[in-house]
């Protein structure tokens, strides 16, 4: 089948209701499996191919800004999406509702209403891992047709994913970026100029808000290890520490969910926070539950020894793990947005947004491909390649595919 490159338009303005956004997320929430790369293949099948809310160059410069900034970038993709379809209100309802199944499953994980025992190698596990892959590779696929289509390009994001194959780092994926928007800025020619409403991310938020939100991202970041010092033995010192600690971790780890797992377990288990056998059944959890890594907070702060512990424990922990990533983004749409406009930055975007191509396709080998395919066996293999083509051939939804691949996988796998 040909491929037919439909133009996309952008929404202006806010185009969507709160219930239209929470209700997509939702069923990404309850769908999305296979880590932070997996997600940003499902939001691109849901949002530029399927509903057509923006460009695929507007995707990637947005994709682009989010690896940049510290915190899970597949949340902060769905914040800024969110913000941009229904404003405030669908900032928060596209969080809430991506991140609330991941949460609740975990949590009751905790409680210990889970009693499936380690289900890591369950058929429908591995099911799901593989339809993963097919989902990342027809999303790389598809991106590579728009955003490397020359030689110049495609040299760009061979150069990233291959400097990310053999140095697998989270700095490492952010200097790829930032060498990939370099070599564009000095090697590709200027792109042609387009109408800017092609293929702009436009959203409602002045500068003044987006100053205030980095204001008080530093202003937390500081402040908070400060108030827990001052509360010495008050009641409430439980509380402000577990805020204090995962406000950290969501502000300072590069590389999505995979990375801030092994933090958690020095700030947690070496304090005595958590239990080393309870952290490791959480980790096992939250690699088999949909929706992003940094739910795993909501386990620990369920689970934790000191402080409120429970369900208060849980949303402490959920609330401040991501609260830096959305001040982060509501305080650099508006000057990316800006910046973005420039004739140079456009050029510097050009390679990066090659880069960024470069990258999916090395995580789509490592973690999504060695752990859904390689570490399981041919029949895996099978499974993944069906589920490309129904998605690139057959243009089948991502969620029905999803679904189909857990029920073959607990069939065959």
């Amino acid at each position: 089948m040909s491929h037919v490159h439909h133009p996309s338009v952008p929404a202006r303005g806010h185009d969507g209701s709160v219930a239209e956004v929470f209700l997509i997320f939702l069923r990404l929430g309850l769908t999305s499996f296979g880590g932070p790369v997996a997600h940003l293949a499902y939001f691109r099948e849901a949002f530029v191919e399927r509903r057509r809310w923006l460009s695929e160059k507007a995707y990637a410069d947005l994709v682009a800004l989010c690896q940049f900034l510290p915190g899970p970038a597949s949340s902060q993709v769905g914040m800024a999406l969110g913000l941009q379809r229904a404003g405030w209100g669908g900032m928060c309802a596209a969080w809430f509702a991506f991140t609330l199944p991941s949460v609740l499953l975990l949590v009751a994980f905790a409680y210990g209403v889970a009693t499936l025992g380690d289900f890591s190698d369950a058929g429908w596990i591995h099911g799901l891992k593989a339809a993963a892959v097919g989902v990342v590779a027809h999303a790389v696929l598809g991106m590579a047709k728009t955003l490397t289509p020359d030689a110049p390009r495609a040299s760009i994001a061979a150069g990233a994913m291959i400097t990310v194959v053999l140095v697998p780092q989270p700095f490492v994926q952010v200097g790829a970026i930032a060498v990939a928007g370099l070599v564009g800025l000095l090697w590709l020619r200027p792109e042609t100029p387009q109408p800017r409403d092609e293929d702009a991310f436009t959203v409602k938020v002045s500068k003044k808000v987006s100053a205030g939100a980095l204001i008080l991202f530093g202003a937390l970041l500081v402040g908070l290890p400060l108030l827990v010092a001052s509360a010495g033995s008050a009641a409430w010192h439980g509380a402000a520490q577990l805020v204090d600690l995962f406000y950290r971790a969501g502000s300072l780890v590069f590389g999505g969910g995979h990375v801030v797992l092994p933090l958690l377990e020095a700030e947690m288990v070496g304090p005595g926070l958590v239990d080393s056998e309870v952290f490791l059944a959480g980790y096992g959890a939250a690699q088999a539950v949909p929706g992003p890594l940094f739910t795993f907070a909501g386990y620990l702060g369920a689970s934790t020894i000191e402080g409120p512990g429970g369900a208060a424990g849980a949303l402490i922990a959920v609330g401040a793990i991501f609260l830096p990533a959305a001040l982060l983004v509501i305080g650099a749409l508006p000057f990316w947005e800006a910046l973005r406009g420039a004739p140079l930055a456009r050029r510097a975007l050009t390679g990066v947004n090659a880069g960024v191509v470069g990258i999916l396709a090395a995580a789509l080998y490592d973690p999504v491909f060695t752990a859904g395919v390689l570490d399981v066996g041919l029949v895996a293999l099978a499974v993944a390649v069906a589920c490309f083509v129904a998605l690139n051939s057959w243009k089948v939804p991502a969620w029905a595919v999803v679904i189909g691949a857990g029920f073959l996988g607990w069939i065959v796998l």
